[in-house]
């Protein structure tokens, strides 16, 4: 049965691709694989991007396309394929196969009317053993730009690829919006009762994918990682959405951390060469980045704290040279740029390629890790600053993703918040949580990898009662873990939070290591790290408890 759903599929690719294919063969103005240069031409010539006094590109874009729209990403669910997926997840909302075949129709439509059509062949992934090749198709030359920046170009060897015959296709339409009377019933509705005029629909068994009506680059970014991260198990490959970076002992490090948790900050480490900054796969050759490139944000950088990520977007060249695209940061009328005014959207972004970095592997290629850490800014201040954690242990924290943000303000309060995202990237991971947590487990085993848990938030109190961990003290914490030094010092369990805790870290006062310590108050502390262990608690009963997590894992959970 299975095979004969195979047979199915694929002649349905088949079917698909003939009629993008027919579509491109009858236009009269298709552009394929443009050289870059060319292609920013292109983009200044047709006005989507303006020409900053550096040599970068400037882009905006209508409010809805100011980041992604996770309520309108979409997937295919079919009986071939639908136990691989966890639909509990909020991120995995289903579509009929019939929508999508509405979805293409339309984007075929449309391209059909477009004045020219760019198409780009690339890949995601630097190692040639699993490149998938991506064929992206737009109107825009913008994306297709964007798509040079971030996604890796076809390697000659190619043939050697598990997915060599199995090339995903993207249909890209930024500024097109869809009928809302044809999908009436079929996609979200809207607050004011309209029905969504947007979709990031995904097709994994198709190997389809389509943008329609989102301008947000990281919509194309993230619609093909969601891919590979569903994709790259089955092939025994453990995708990871974290940096990388090695050592010139040639050992290579994971950091795995949402949004301000400093991931960016502390894998950009003049001691070490970048791999990448945002997702890798981990095979049984090692570990190799996803992309060609970088999607940093942007709001507030500045040189002295993020050098590397500045110059990248800030050095002066002529604009062909350059290609940068900046979305949605305040540009004044002199050409410049302000990124401290976040009036358009908080979330202004950089889209550049690797190269424009100093202290990278070209190859972004690296070895098995040796250390792998978990960064988390817990704005309680109850979690030590530094943490080992056993392999079931690191399977509990990998399933959970923990971080916490500051709520908004209300008579001068403000209480942490909890948030789980798990494997520290929840949207861009579509299967059912044990396949990650267990190919995680395998690998510290087989390869014996060091995790540690690095709390990046507040120490001797919570958010405005204790302060910010000290930067350079987290860089002495983190380079001890990467050096080895924390591997000869005893430990203590942590039987709340479940860890292993230092007692002593070279270049560390002792105190700062137990938390408890740090406070005035040790009852008010325990009291905030109970609240902490009751909200993990909750959310991994709420998350996983119908999962079939082993008891090895579940009881190494906070509060449990």
């Amino acid at each position: 049965m299975a095979a004969a759903n195979d047979i199915f599929l694929r002649k349905e690719n088949k079917r698909m691709v003939g009629d993008i294919d027919r579509v491109l063969k009858k236009h009269p103005s298709v552009i394929v694989d443009m050289d870059r240069k060319e292609m920013i031409k292109e983009v200044v010539e047709r006005r989507e991007a303006l020409i900053s006094a550096n040599g970068a590109l400037a882009t905006w874009t209508p409010s809805e396309s100011t980041g992604r729209s996770p309520k309108d990403t979409i997937t295919v669910r079919r009986g071939e394929s639908e136990d691989e997926i966890d639909w509990d997840s909020p991120n995995n909302i289903p579509i009929d196969e019939e929508t999508f075949d509405m979805l293409f129709e339309d984007a075929l439509t449309a391209l059909k009317k477009k004045d020219k059509i760019y198409v780009t062949d690339r890949v995601l992934g630097a190692d040639p053993k699993y490149a998938l090749p991506t064929r992206t198709i737009t109107d825009r030359a913008l994306t297709a730009l964007f798509t040079l920046n971030m996604f890796r170009p076809m390697p000659d060897d190619i043939g050697k690829s598990i997915f060599k015959d199995e090339q995903f296709n993207i249909l890209v339409l930024p500024y097109d919006k869809l009928d809302n009377n044809r999908y009436e019933g079929r996609l979200r509705k809207m607050p004011d009762g309209t029905t969504s005029s947007m979709a990031v629909a995904m097709d994994y068994d198709r190997r389809i994918g389509i943008v329609y009506g989102s301008a947000y680059g990281g919509s194309v970014k993230k619609l093909m990682f969601t891919v590979m991260n569903y994709l790259l198990p089955a092939k025994g490959i453990l995708p990871l959405h974290c940096s990388a970076n090695e050592g010139a002992d040639g050992n290579t490090a994971l950091l795995l951390g949402l949004s301000g948790t400093g991931k960016t900050t502390l894998s950009a480490d003049p001691n070490r060469a970048l791999l990448g900054d945002d997702e890798h796969g981990w095979s049984d050759d090692g570990v190799a980045n996803f992309e060609n490139g970088c999607y940093a944000k942007l709001i507030n950088i500045k040189r002295e704290k993020e050098p590397e990520i500045y110059d990248a977007i800030m050095h002066e060249a002529i604009y062909t040279d350059h290609g940068a695209i900046v979305e949605n940061a305040m540009f004044y009328p002199d050409r410049t740029f302000d990124f401290d005014d976040d009036r358009l959207t908080p979330n202004s972004r950089g889209s550049y390629p690797l190269t424009f970095l100093e202290n990278i592997k070209k190859s972004s290629v690296g070895g098995h890790p040796s250390t792998i850490l978990f960064l988390t800014a817990d704005a309680n201040g109850v979690l030590p600053p530094i943490s080992r954690l056993t392999p079931e242990q690191a399977m509990l924290w990998f399933l959970m993703g923990y971080t916490s943000k500051l709520a908004g303000t209300e008579t001068g309060i403000v209480d942490p918040v909890s948030t789980f995202s798990r494997f520290f990237g929840e949207p861009f991971m579509p299967r059912n949580p044990d396949v990650y947590a267990k190919m995680l487990g395998e690998r510290m085993k087989r390869h014996g990898a060091q995790v540690y848990l690095v709390n990046t938030g507040w120490s001797g109190g919570p958010y405005g009662v204790g302060s910010r961990m000290d930067i350079n003290l987290t860089r002495r914490l983190v380079d001890a873990a990467l050096n080895g030094e924390l591997e000869g010092v005893k430990y203590r369990e942590d039987n709340l939070f479940h860890v292993m805790v230092p007692e002593t870290c070279p270049g560390v006062p002792d105190k700062i290591l137990n938390p408890i310590e740090t406070w005035v108050d040790r009852g008010a502390y325990m009291e905030r790290a109970k609240k902490l262990a009751e909200d993990f608690s909750r959310h991994f009963d709420r998350a996983y408890g119908n999962k079939g997590i082993s008891p090895e894992i579940v009881s190494q959970c906070p509060g449990k």
